[in-house]
């Protein structure tokens, strides 16, 4: 059985990524999966890595709570809208207090290398945008795509990571939403 942590990162509780989340849910559980979840925007945390890493800041139990679910799972997805380009800036904080040095990965001393503690697990992410997906590829360069995948997550050896992007969403018709709800929810049963 598959263990899966599903992190919804847009703060608006009423969006169309709670539903993508969702039905990536009730995918993964028809096909027998075991599904956790964090609701990021649920959590009580300073997403303000005040220190950087120069001295830790104590982690507050829901970051605590979130480091086990990320140790426990087998496959992450990681549901958010794309603003400005990248993730919503309590989903950045997020990362930034829980992938630590120590947790996610660990700087060798005397090294530009470092170990990746993470490895063993895959991800999906799921972004929605305003804009073509390809626009933001080819136009763009998908620079928070980039970030996500290449910079936190294969950094720390959560690899292999795929993507997938919808958009535009907005002024989209329902057929369109609810096309890419059962396509999510497919992805979730073959727990990719």
């Amino acid at each position: 059985m598959k263990k899966i942590l599903i992190i919804q990162g847009n703060p608006d509780q009423e969006s169309y990524c709670r539903a993508l989340a969702n039905a990536y849910k009730v995918g993964a559980l028809s096909a027998g999966a075991e599904v956790k979840e964090i609701i990021v925007s649920d959590l009580e945390f300073n997403p303000n890595l005040a220190l950087g890493y120069r001295k830790r800041t104590e982690l507050e139990p829901d970051l605590l709570n979130a480091q086990e679910k990320i140790t426990w799972a087998d496959h992450i997805v990681i549901v958010y809208p794309l603003w400005w380009g990248g993730m919503p800036a309590l989903l950045k904080g997020f990362f930034d207090r829980t992938f630590l040095p120590g947790f996610a990965f660990q700087k060798k001393e005397n090294s530009v290398w470092w170990d990746k503690y993470l490895k063993g697990k895959s991800a999906r992410i799921i972004t929605t945008m305003d804009q073509p997906p390809w626009y933001y590829w080819l136009i763009y360069g998908a620079p928070g795509h980039k970030a996500l995948k290449k910079m936190i997550l294969e950094f720390c050896g959560i690899t292999p990571v795929k993507i997938t992007s919808i958009g535009p969403i907005r002024f989209s018709k329902d057929s369109f939403r609810e096309k890419h709800l059962n396509k999510i929810k497919n992805l979730g049963s073959k727990q990719i």
